[in-house]
């Protein structure tokens, strides 16, 4: 029986995964889907330390010092605190987005149609752990849970809708499940929501591809961010405890940084903040650790694990941050894997394995799943790492991150400590602030020694002075 189950089930998630497609589909098979699948908005209220409810909002494409320049980014910056130091992880669109769900690219270099498989874990599972209600908008999505490549201006024909920049349909642990597929809606659904009191602890907004800037400008996004964002946060029920974070997927000129203008907004930002900056290294992956922090849910066990939290966010934990010399840091391109086209990265077939044991930044260790999918086996890379880097592609391997000072409110004990930059993590982990800790039980175990030897009588002392010698407690005789 319970075999003949799981064939069922089996069959039944594969006839539901092909329900994507990889192009448009025609307007009479959206209608009859919209006609028969209806949204979904599960709600709660899980307290969080520094936010109790967490948005985001992606435009596409843009330097950073092209957005800083806008008087409308402006505008929003003076509201919130600026992000200084932020950094998408690859090019081009696409894998940041897998990136900010997943906490890898799993190599992608592309836009192509993907559909990662469903042992790969997202923040949704993260969100489920505690039953935080989670759910993005898409703008124009033509149904909730489309899965086709994209969906036209039904007037104008020009791009709207594109999968590439829904998150968290490209993988199958969501596009198999009929529930999670509702809570990926469109605009109107979040104007009912707002208006109903039913939106979710988490969210991912993605404008169309006019309104966030990919076939226009910053001058445009920036106008239509200006016009939506601002009713928001003078509605009580959307900003009370509320952090929004304005960022963008990439930078638009490869060769240069891919540091992105980012802004967090809300009222879960403190008034003394507004109008502040942040320059603390962060990456889409510090997303979901803080989200991790501030909830208490565990990491994925991947680039998450070891990135950098907000500040908003350290504060009420008492983790310390790197500061992460970017001098050398390379996020244009990604490293090996198999989505990839051998384009900006190579194409392997080995799936990464992710990390199953640490506390990692936010810690709460790793989510369960994790750690049963991928039990004794080693981690490809060493996810404990602030900044995403692989030896043997010598990937960032020349980039080096220091422990931050510790504040004084701050209950880190270890204020300073070298990030593991130029270990391989597939033969030896190093956790932060672990080069601190080697070096402190070193230090005592010396101290006792000497103690030791010196309470030897001293009869005895020639025969155990080679001993110590070779401990080091002794230096030789010239």
């Amino acid at each position: 029986m319970k075999s003949a189950t799981a064939t069922l089930l089996a069959a039944a998630s594969v006839a539901y995964a092909q329900v994507a497609t990889v192009s448009e589909p025609s307007l009479t098979e959206i209608k009859k889907a919209a006609a028969t699948i209806e949204p979904y908005s599960p709600v709660s209220n899980v307290q969080g330390l520094a936010f109790n409810r967490f948005y985001q909002i992606w435009l596409e494409n843009i330097d950073y010092e092209d957005a800083a320049a806008d008087e409308n980014v402006k505008w929003l910056a003076s509201q919130g605190i600026t992000l200084t130091n932020f950094h998408a992880v690859t090019h081009p669109s696409e894998p940041n987005y897998c990136a900010a769900a997943a906490g890898d690219t799993f190599g992608m270099d592309n836009d192509d149609f993907q559909q990662i498989p469903a042992n790969v874990s997202t923040v949704a599972d993260l969100l489920d752990t505690k039953n935080i209600s989670w759910g993005e908008y898409q703008e124009h999505l033509p149904y909730p849970g489309f899965q086709g490549y994209n969906y036209s201006n039904q007037v104008t024909y020009d791009n709207d809708y594109v999968r590439k920049h829904n998150p968290l349909v490209l993988f199958d642990s969501v596009a198999q499940n009929s529930t999670r597929l509702r809570q990926i809606k469109n605009f109107t659904s979040f104007d009912d929501d707002l208006a109903n009191k039913k939106l979710p602890q988490w969210a991912f907004i993605t404008p169309n591809m006019t309104n966030d800037a990919h076939d226009t400008n910053i001058t445009f996004a920036a106008k239509w961010e200006r016009s939506w964002v601002p009713p928001l946060l003078n509605n009580s029920y959307f900003m009370n405890e509320t952090l929004l974070l304005l960022t963008f997927d990439e930078d638009k000129t490869y060769p240069k940084g891919n540091r992105i203008f980012s802004i967090l907004l809300g009222g879960a930002v403190p008034e003394n903040l507004k109008g502040t900056k942040d320059d603390t290294f962060y990456t889409h992956y510090s997303v979901i650790a803080s989200v991790s922090a501030n909830w208490g849910l565990p990491s994925l066990g991947r680039w998450d694990c070891g990135a950098n939290i907000l500040e908003i966010v350290a504060n009420k934990t008492g983790y310390v941050n790197y500061d992460v010399d970017t001098t050398n840091l390379h996020v244009n391109e990604t490293y090996p894997g198999p989505l990839s086209d051998n384009e900006y990265s190579k194409y392997s077939s080995v799936w990464p394995v992710p990390l199953t044991n640490g506390t990692c930044s936010a810690g709460h260790g790793i989510l369960d799943i994790v750690k049963k999918t991928y039990a004794n086996s080693k981690p490809t890379y060493n996810y404990t790492s602030p900044f995403p880097y692989d030896t043997e592609s010598k990937y960032n391997t020349e980039v080096t991150a220091t422990r931050k000072q510790a504040s004084s409110n701050s209950s880190s004990t270890s204020p300073s400590a070298s990030a593991s930059v130029h270990a391989n993590a597939g033969n030896s982990l190093m956790l932060p602030g672990v080069a601190t800790l080697s070096s402190a039980i070193v230090a005592l175990l010396m101290s006792i020694l000497t103690c030791a030897w010196l309470a030897v009588e001293p009869d005895k002392k020639g025969d155990l002075g080679e001993t110590f010698i070779l401990l080091g407690v002794l230096d030789r005789p010239n």
